[in-house]
Protein backbone atom coordinates (compact mmCIF):
# COMPACT_ATOMS: atom_id res chain seq x y z
CA UNK A 1 0.00 0.00 0.00
CA UNK A 2 1.63 3.21 -1.20
CA UNK A 3 -0.87 5.66 0.32
CA UNK A 4 -2.80 5.39 3.59
CA UNK A 5 -5.75 7.68 4.21
CA UNK A 6 -6.83 8.78 7.68
CA UNK A 7 -10.25 10.07 8.72
CA UNK A 8 -10.53 12.03 11.98
CA UNK A 9 -13.77 12.04 13.98
CA UNK A 10 -13.66 14.80 16.60
CA UNK A 11 -11.83 18.09 16.10
CA UNK A 12 -11.51 19.31 19.66
CA UNK A 13 -8.35 19.90 21.68
CA UNK A 14 -6.72 16.52 21.05
CA UNK A 15 -8.14 16.29 17.54
CA UNK A 16 -6.53 19.64 16.72
CA UNK A 17 -3.18 18.36 17.96
CA UNK A 18 -3.51 15.18 15.88
CA UNK A 19 -4.44 17.14 12.76
CA UNK A 20 -1.49 19.49 13.26
CA UNK A 21 0.96 16.61 13.65
CA UNK A 22 -0.34 14.67 10.64
CA UNK A 23 -0.10 17.79 8.46
CA UNK A 24 3.11 19.39 9.73
CA UNK A 25 5.00 16.11 10.17
CA UNK A 26 3.77 14.47 6.99
CA UNK A 27 7.25 14.15 5.44
CA UNK A 28 8.67 12.71 8.66
CA UNK A 29 5.79 10.24 8.96
CA UNK A 30 6.19 9.18 5.33
CA UNK A 31 9.88 8.38 5.97
CA UNK A 32 8.94 6.30 9.01
CA UNK A 33 6.16 4.38 7.27
CA UNK A 34 7.53 4.08 3.76
CA UNK A 35 4.22 5.34 2.38
CA UNK A 36 2.31 8.61 2.37
CA UNK A 37 -0.10 8.97 5.30
CA UNK A 38 -2.72 11.55 4.39
CA UNK A 39 -5.33 13.24 6.59
CA UNK A 40 -8.21 12.94 4.16
CA UNK A 41 -11.30 13.99 6.15
CA UNK A 42 -12.09 15.66 9.49
CA UNK A 43 -15.61 15.24 10.84
CA UNK A 44 -16.97 17.40 13.67
CA UNK A 45 -20.40 18.65 14.69
CA UNK A 46 -19.13 22.23 15.12
CA UNK A 47 -17.13 23.44 12.15
CA UNK A 48 -17.37 27.15 13.07
CA UNK A 49 -15.34 26.90 16.27
CA UNK A 50 -11.99 28.68 16.07
CA UNK A 51 -9.02 26.34 16.27
CA UNK A 52 -5.29 26.87 16.59
CA UNK A 53 -4.57 24.66 13.58
CA UNK A 54 -5.52 25.63 10.04
CA UNK A 55 -6.71 22.95 7.65
CA UNK A 56 -8.07 22.95 4.13
CA UNK A 57 -11.82 23.60 4.43
CA UNK A 58 -12.46 20.97 1.77
CA UNK A 59 -11.54 18.19 4.20
CA UNK A 60 -13.95 19.42 6.90
CA UNK A 61 -17.39 17.85 7.18
CA UNK A 62 -20.21 17.19 9.61
CA UNK A 63 -21.25 14.09 7.65
CA UNK A 64 -19.93 11.03 9.54
CA UNK A 65 -20.40 8.87 6.45
CA UNK A 66 -17.52 10.66 4.75
CA UNK A 67 -15.29 8.97 7.34
CA UNK A 68 -16.95 5.90 8.83
CA UNK A 69 -17.78 3.32 6.17
CA UNK A 70 -16.01 5.30 3.44
CA UNK A 71 -13.89 2.76 1.49
CA UNK A 72 -11.32 5.49 0.74
CA UNK A 73 -10.49 5.83 4.47
CA UNK A 74 -8.11 3.19 5.82
CA UNK A 75 -7.76 4.39 9.44
CA UNK A 76 -10.53 6.01 11.49
CA UNK A 77 -9.36 8.08 14.47
CA UNK A 78 -12.16 8.46 17.05
CA UNK A 79 -11.69 11.40 19.42
CA UNK A 80 -15.22 12.42 20.39
CA UNK A 81 -15.18 10.60 23.73
CA UNK A 82 -18.07 9.11 25.67
CA UNK A 83 -19.94 5.93 24.85
CA UNK A 84 -22.59 7.02 22.34
CA UNK A 85 -22.32 7.61 19.42
CA UNK A 86 -18.61 6.70 19.64
CA UNK A 87 -19.39 2.99 20.07
CA UNK A 88 -21.65 2.94 17.02
CA UNK A 89 -19.07 4.78 14.90
CA UNK A 90 -16.25 2.43 15.96
CA UNK A 91 -18.25 -0.75 15.36
CA UNK A 92 -19.44 0.48 11.96
CA UNK A 93 -15.84 1.32 10.98
CA UNK A 94 -14.68 -2.14 12.04
CA UNK A 95 -17.46 -3.89 10.13
CA UNK A 96 -16.54 -1.78 7.09
CA UNK A 97 -12.97 -3.12 7.25
CA UNK A 98 -11.46 0.10 8.61
CA UNK A 99 -8.80 0.13 11.30
CA UNK A 100 -9.44 2.25 14.39
CA UNK A 101 -7.37 4.46 16.68
CA UNK A 102 -9.12 5.82 19.77
CA UNK A 103 -8.27 7.69 22.97
CA UNK A 104 -11.61 6.74 24.53
CA UNK A 105 -10.92 5.06 27.88
CA UNK A 106 -14.60 4.81 28.83
CA UNK A 107 -15.44 3.10 25.55
CA UNK A 108 -12.59 0.58 25.85
CA UNK A 109 -13.45 -0.14 29.49
CA UNK A 110 -17.19 -0.53 29.03
CA UNK A 111 -17.29 -2.19 25.59
CA UNK A 112 -13.73 -3.29 24.86
CA UNK A 113 -14.51 -6.99 24.63
CA UNK A 114 -17.27 -6.45 22.07
CA UNK A 115 -15.11 -4.05 20.05
CA UNK A 116 -11.99 -6.25 20.13
CA UNK A 117 -13.93 -9.38 19.23
CA UNK A 118 -15.53 -7.54 16.29
CA UNK A 119 -12.08 -6.34 15.16
CA UNK A 120 -10.63 -9.86 15.33
CA UNK A 121 -13.57 -11.19 13.32
CA UNK A 122 -13.17 -8.45 10.69
CA UNK A 123 -9.38 -8.82 10.52
CA UNK A 124 -8.72 -5.21 11.49
CA UNK A 125 -6.86 -3.58 14.38
CA UNK A 126 -7.89 -1.26 17.21
CA UNK A 127 -5.16 0.83 18.87
CA UNK A 128 -5.80 2.86 22.03
CA UNK A 129 -2.49 4.12 23.43
CA UNK A 130 -3.84 7.54 24.45
CA UNK A 131 -6.56 6.00 26.64
CA UNK A 132 -4.12 5.62 29.57
CA UNK A 133 -1.33 7.93 30.62
CA UNK A 134 -1.58 10.56 27.89
CA UNK A 135 1.80 10.59 26.16
CA UNK A 136 3.27 7.69 28.16
CA UNK A 137 3.66 4.63 25.87
CA UNK A 138 2.47 2.21 28.56
CA UNK A 139 0.09 0.21 26.37
CA UNK A 140 2.68 -0.53 23.71
CA UNK A 141 5.17 -1.45 26.43
CA UNK A 142 2.75 -3.92 27.99
CA UNK A 143 1.52 -5.36 24.68
CA UNK A 144 5.03 -5.85 23.33
CA UNK A 145 7.98 -4.87 25.51
CA UNK A 146 6.96 -6.79 28.64
CA UNK A 147 5.28 -9.84 27.10
CA UNK A 148 8.05 -12.18 28.30
CA UNK A 149 7.03 -11.39 31.87
CA UNK A 150 4.30 -12.61 34.14
CA UNK A 151 3.05 -9.39 35.69
CA UNK A 152 2.17 -9.51 39.38
CA UNK A 153 1.68 -5.84 40.27
CA UNK A 154 0.56 -2.64 38.56
CA UNK A 155 0.48 0.62 40.53
CA UNK A 156 -0.54 3.80 38.75
CA UNK A 157 -0.86 7.51 39.34
CA UNK A 158 -3.08 7.97 36.31
CA UNK A 159 -5.14 11.08 37.06
CA UNK A 160 -3.30 14.38 36.76
CA UNK A 161 -6.02 16.45 38.41
CA UNK A 162 -5.99 14.49 41.66
CA UNK A 163 -2.22 14.28 41.68
CA UNK A 164 -1.96 18.05 41.21
CA UNK A 165 -4.36 18.66 44.11
CA UNK A 166 -2.50 16.33 46.48
CA UNK A 167 0.84 17.84 45.39
CA UNK A 168 -0.41 21.38 46.14
CA UNK A 169 -1.64 20.26 49.54
CA UNK A 170 1.77 18.73 50.32
CA UNK A 171 4.02 21.40 48.83
CA UNK A 172 2.04 24.60 49.46
CA UNK A 173 0.06 23.66 52.56
CA UNK A 174 -3.27 24.30 50.82
CA UNK A 175 -6.57 22.83 51.92
CA UNK A 176 -8.31 20.42 49.58
CA UNK A 177 -10.84 23.04 48.44
CA UNK A 178 -8.14 25.68 47.82
CA UNK A 179 -6.01 23.21 45.89
CA UNK A 180 -9.03 22.23 43.77
CA UNK A 181 -9.79 25.90 43.04
CA UNK A 182 -6.19 26.41 41.95
CA UNK A 183 -6.39 23.36 39.67
CA UNK A 184 -9.52 24.81 38.04
CA UNK A 185 -7.90 28.22 37.53
CA UNK A 186 -4.89 26.62 35.82
CA UNK A 187 -7.07 24.46 33.62
CA UNK A 188 -6.02 21.18 35.25
CA UNK A 189 -9.53 20.45 36.56
CA UNK A 190 -12.90 20.55 34.84
CA UNK A 191 -15.72 22.71 36.17
CA UNK A 192 -17.21 19.46 37.40
CA UNK A 193 -14.17 17.42 38.45
CA UNK A 194 -16.17 14.56 40.01
CA UNK A 195 -14.79 11.80 37.75
CA UNK A 196 -11.25 12.83 38.66
CA UNK A 197 -11.45 13.49 42.39
CA UNK A 198 -13.87 10.62 43.08
CA UNK A 199 -11.50 8.15 41.41
CA UNK A 200 -13.61 6.93 38.48
CA UNK A 201 -11.30 8.27 35.78
CA UNK A 202 -8.49 6.26 37.38
CA UNK A 203 -10.76 3.21 37.57
CA UNK A 204 -11.42 3.27 33.82
CA UNK A 205 -7.70 3.39 33.16
CA UNK A 206 -7.03 0.63 35.69
CA UNK A 207 -9.47 -1.67 33.89
CA UNK A 208 -7.43 -1.24 30.69
CA UNK A 209 -4.13 -1.84 32.48
CA UNK A 210 -5.58 -4.96 34.15
CA UNK A 211 -6.58 -6.34 30.75
CA UNK A 212 -3.08 -5.78 29.39
CA UNK A 213 -1.26 -7.04 32.46
CA UNK A 214 -3.47 -9.94 33.46
CA UNK A 215 -5.60 -10.79 30.41
CA UNK A 216 -8.82 -10.20 32.33
CA UNK A 217 -11.73 -7.97 31.32
CA UNK A 218 -12.66 -6.06 34.46
CA UNK A 219 -15.95 -4.23 34.89
CA UNK A 220 -16.02 -0.87 36.62
CA UNK A 221 -18.42 -2.33 39.17
CA UNK A 222 -15.73 -4.88 40.10
CA UNK A 223 -13.24 -2.13 41.00
CA UNK A 224 -13.31 -0.68 44.52
CA UNK A 225 -13.22 3.10 44.07
CA UNK A 226 -12.53 5.72 46.71
CA UNK A 227 -11.63 9.34 45.91
CA UNK A 228 -9.61 12.03 47.63
CA UNK A 229 -12.41 14.25 48.95
CA UNK A 230 -11.84 13.22 52.59
CA UNK A 231 -8.08 13.88 52.57
CA UNK A 232 -7.27 16.83 54.82
CA UNK A 233 -4.20 18.96 55.28
CA UNK A 234 -3.72 17.18 58.62
CA UNK A 235 -3.50 13.81 56.85
CA UNK A 236 -0.90 15.18 54.45
CA UNK A 237 1.14 16.54 57.35
CA UNK A 238 0.89 13.50 59.62
CA UNK A 239 1.74 11.14 56.74
CA UNK A 240 4.82 13.25 56.06
CA UNK A 241 5.88 12.92 59.71
CA UNK A 242 5.68 9.14 59.36
CA UNK A 243 7.80 9.28 56.17
CA UNK A 244 4.98 8.87 53.65
CA UNK A 245 3.34 10.75 50.77
CA UNK A 246 -0.37 10.39 49.93
CA UNK A 247 -1.26 9.54 46.32
CA UNK A 248 -4.45 8.47 44.56
CA UNK A 249 -3.33 5.05 43.38
CA UNK A 250 -4.79 2.62 40.87
CA UNK A 251 -3.77 -0.87 42.00
CA UNK A 252 -3.95 -4.26 40.29
CA UNK A 253 -2.32 -7.29 41.91
CA UNK A 254 -2.30 -10.99 41.15
CA UNK A 255 -2.77 -13.21 44.20
CA UNK A 256 -2.61 -16.76 42.90
CA UNK A 257 -5.74 -17.17 40.80
CA UNK A 258 -7.36 -14.01 42.18
CA UNK A 259 -6.97 -10.44 40.97
CA UNK A 260 -7.19 -7.33 43.17
CA UNK A 261 -8.37 -4.15 41.42
CA UNK A 262 -8.87 -1.01 43.48
CA UNK A 263 -8.49 2.78 43.38
CA UNK A 264 -8.05 4.77 46.58
CA UNK A 265 -5.79 7.25 48.39
CA UNK A 266 -2.65 5.44 49.48
CA UNK A 267 0.31 6.15 51.72
CA UNK A 268 3.56 5.51 49.88
CA UNK A 269 6.98 5.50 51.51
CA UNK A 270 8.95 8.52 50.31
CA UNK A 271 11.51 6.04 49.01
CA UNK A 272 8.98 4.50 46.63
CA UNK A 273 9.42 5.43 42.97
CA UNK A 274 5.86 6.78 42.75
CA UNK A 275 6.05 8.95 45.88
CA UNK A 276 7.90 11.73 44.07
CA UNK A 277 5.59 11.93 41.05
CA UNK A 278 4.04 15.35 41.51
CA UNK A 279 1.89 17.93 39.76
CA UNK A 280 -0.05 16.86 36.68
CA UNK A 281 2.39 14.10 35.84
CA UNK A 282 1.35 10.45 35.60
CA UNK A 283 3.39 7.34 36.32
CA UNK A 284 2.75 3.62 36.12
CA UNK A 285 4.84 1.08 38.02
CA UNK A 286 4.79 -2.44 36.58
CA UNK A 287 6.49 -5.42 38.25
CA UNK A 288 7.26 -8.54 36.24
CA UNK A 289 8.90 -11.82 37.17
CA UNK A 290 11.86 -11.28 34.82
CA UNK A 291 12.32 -7.53 34.58
CA UNK A 292 11.50 -6.67 38.19
CA UNK A 293 10.14 -3.17 38.78
CA UNK A 294 9.75 -0.72 35.90
CA UNK A 295 8.44 2.85 35.90
CA UNK A 296 6.78 4.73 33.05
CA UNK A 297 6.56 8.47 33.67
CA UNK A 298 5.35 11.52 31.76
CA UNK A 299 2.58 13.99 31.10
CA UNK A 300 -0.77 12.32 31.51
CA UNK A 301 -2.97 14.89 29.77
CA UNK A 302 -2.95 17.82 27.41
CA UNK A 303 -3.10 18.30 23.67
CA UNK A 304 0.46 17.42 22.71
CA UNK A 305 1.00 14.35 24.95
CA UNK A 306 -2.32 12.78 23.93
CA UNK A 307 -1.77 13.65 20.27
CA UNK A 308 1.69 12.06 20.48
CA UNK A 309 0.13 8.74 21.46
CA UNK A 310 -2.66 8.95 18.87
CA UNK A 311 -0.28 9.76 16.03
CA UNK A 312 2.08 7.03 17.25
CA UNK A 313 -0.80 4.57 16.88
CA UNK A 314 -1.57 5.88 13.39
CA UNK A 315 2.06 5.34 12.39
CA UNK A 316 2.09 1.81 13.82
CA UNK A 317 -1.10 0.95 11.97
CA UNK A 318 0.16 2.53 8.76
CA UNK A 319 3.32 0.43 8.96
CA UNK A 320 1.24 -2.71 9.41
CA UNK A 321 -0.79 -1.79 6.33
CA UNK A 322 2.30 -0.86 4.33
CA UNK A 323 4.06 -4.17 5.04
CA UNK A 324 0.95 -6.38 5.26
CA UNK A 325 1.54 -7.26 8.93
CA UNK A 326 -1.92 -6.50 10.31
CA UNK A 327 -2.56 -8.65 13.37
CA UNK A 328 1.12 -9.14 14.15
CA UNK A 329 0.44 -8.24 17.79
CA UNK A 330 -2.86 -9.49 19.28
CA UNK A 331 -5.20 -6.76 20.51
CA UNK A 332 -5.26 -8.56 23.85
CA UNK A 333 -4.34 -11.96 25.26
CA UNK A 334 -6.88 -13.67 27.52
CA UNK A 335 -5.39 -15.32 30.60
CA UNK A 336 -7.60 -18.13 31.90
CA UNK A 337 -5.47 -18.53 35.04
CA UNK A 338 -7.30 -15.62 36.71
CA UNK A 339 -10.47 -17.12 38.14
CA UNK A 340 -12.03 -14.25 40.03
CA UNK A 341 -11.81 -10.64 41.16
CA UNK A 342 -11.06 -10.38 44.87
CA UNK A 343 -13.65 -8.72 47.07
CA UNK A 344 -12.41 -5.60 48.80
CA UNK A 345 -13.07 -7.02 52.26
CA UNK A 346 -10.61 -9.85 51.49
CA UNK A 347 -7.54 -7.70 50.88
CA UNK A 348 -4.82 -7.20 53.47
CA UNK A 349 -2.98 -3.93 54.04
CA UNK A 350 -1.36 -1.77 56.66
CA UNK A 351 -3.33 1.33 57.58
CA UNK A 352 -2.93 4.94 58.66
CA UNK A 353 -5.81 5.87 60.99
CA UNK A 354 -6.78 9.36 62.20
CA UNK A 355 -9.31 9.43 65.04
CA UNK A 356 -10.89 12.68 66.31
CA UNK A 357 -11.86 12.21 69.94
CA UNK A 358 -12.37 13.98 73.24
CA UNK A 359 -9.16 14.17 75.25
CA UNK A 360 -10.02 12.18 78.34
CA UNK A 361 -8.43 9.28 80.26
CA UNK A 362 -9.03 5.77 78.99
CA UNK A 363 -10.07 6.54 75.41
CA UNK A 364 -6.83 5.29 73.89
CA UNK A 365 -7.19 2.05 75.81
CA UNK A 366 -10.75 1.56 74.50
CA UNK A 367 -9.63 2.17 70.91
CA UNK A 368 -6.68 -0.21 71.25
CA UNK A 369 -8.97 -2.83 72.76
CA UNK A 370 -11.39 -2.62 69.83
CA UNK A 371 -8.56 -2.92 67.32
CA UNK A 372 -7.14 -5.89 69.20
CA UNK A 373 -10.47 -7.72 69.26
CA UNK A 374 -10.59 -7.37 65.48
CA UNK A 375 -7.06 -8.78 65.10
CA UNK A 376 -5.48 -5.43 64.24
CA UNK A 377 -2.03 -4.76 65.66
CA UNK A 378 -0.83 -1.19 66.24
CA UNK A 379 2.65 -0.36 64.90
CA UNK A 380 2.83 3.21 66.26
CA UNK A 381 0.52 5.79 67.80
CA UNK A 382 0.65 9.52 68.51
CA UNK A 383 -1.71 12.06 70.05
CA UNK A 384 -1.45 15.35 68.18
CA UNK A 385 -2.06 18.99 69.11
CA UNK A 386 -3.84 19.01 72.46
CA UNK A 387 -6.28 21.90 72.39
CA UNK A 388 -8.51 23.70 74.84
CA UNK A 389 -11.50 22.39 72.88
CA UNK A 390 -10.43 18.95 74.11
CA UNK A 391 -11.00 17.35 70.67
CA UNK A 392 -7.68 15.97 69.54
CA UNK A 393 -6.49 13.84 66.63
CA UNK A 394 -5.05 10.44 67.49
CA UNK A 395 -2.95 9.05 64.66
CA UNK A 396 -2.02 5.38 64.34
CA UNK A 397 -0.12 3.16 61.94
CA UNK A 398 -1.09 -0.50 61.95
CA UNK A 399 0.50 -3.72 60.85
CA UNK A 400 -1.19 -5.68 58.05
CA UNK A 401 -4.83 -6.45 58.68
CA UNK A 402 -7.82 -7.64 56.69
CA UNK A 403 -10.00 -4.92 55.22
CA UNK A 404 -13.13 -6.57 56.63
CA UNK A 405 -11.68 -6.52 60.16
CA UNK A 406 -10.60 -2.90 59.79
CA UNK A 407 -14.05 -1.75 58.64
CA UNK A 408 -15.75 -3.54 61.51
CA UNK A 409 -13.30 -2.04 64.01
CA UNK A 410 -13.76 1.49 62.66
CA UNK A 411 -17.54 1.16 62.80
CA UNK A 412 -17.25 0.17 66.46
CA UNK A 413 -14.76 2.95 67.23
CA UNK A 414 -16.97 5.59 65.61
CA UNK A 415 -19.86 4.56 67.85
CA UNK A 416 -17.89 5.49 70.99
CA UNK A 417 -19.31 8.55 72.74
CA UNK A 418 -15.87 10.21 72.78
CA UNK A 419 -15.52 10.17 68.96
CA UNK A 420 -16.50 13.48 67.36
CA UNK A 421 -15.83 12.90 63.63
CA UNK A 422 -15.80 9.91 61.31
CA UNK A 423 -12.45 8.15 61.53
CA UNK A 424 -10.20 8.44 58.47
CA UNK A 425 -8.36 5.29 57.35
CA UNK A 426 -5.87 5.26 54.46
CA UNK A 427 -4.19 2.10 53.19
CA UNK A 428 -0.41 1.84 52.97
CA UNK A 429 1.48 0.43 49.97
CA UNK A 430 5.01 -0.73 50.69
Amino acid sequence: MEKINVGLVGFGTVGGGVARALIEKSAHIERLVGAKVSLKVICDNNLRRKRAVKVNKKILTNDINRVVGNPDIDIVVELIGGIHPAKEFVLKAIKSGQHVVTANKALITEHGQEIFDAANKAGVEVFYEASVGGGIPIIKAMREGLVANEIDTILGIVNGTSNYILSCMAEEGLSFSDALDQAKKKGYAERNPALDIEGYDSAHKLAILALLGFGKFVKIDDIYVEGILDISQNDIRYADEFGYAIKLLAIAKRNGKDLEVRVHPTLLSKEHLLANVNGVYNAIYVHGDMVGGTLFYGRGAGQSPAASSVVGDVIDLARNLRFNTVGRVPIYMKDKSINRISRMDEIEASYYIRISCIDKPGILGKIAGILGRHKISIASVGQKERKKARIVPVVMMTHEAKEKNMRQALDEIDRLSAIRRKTVAIRVER
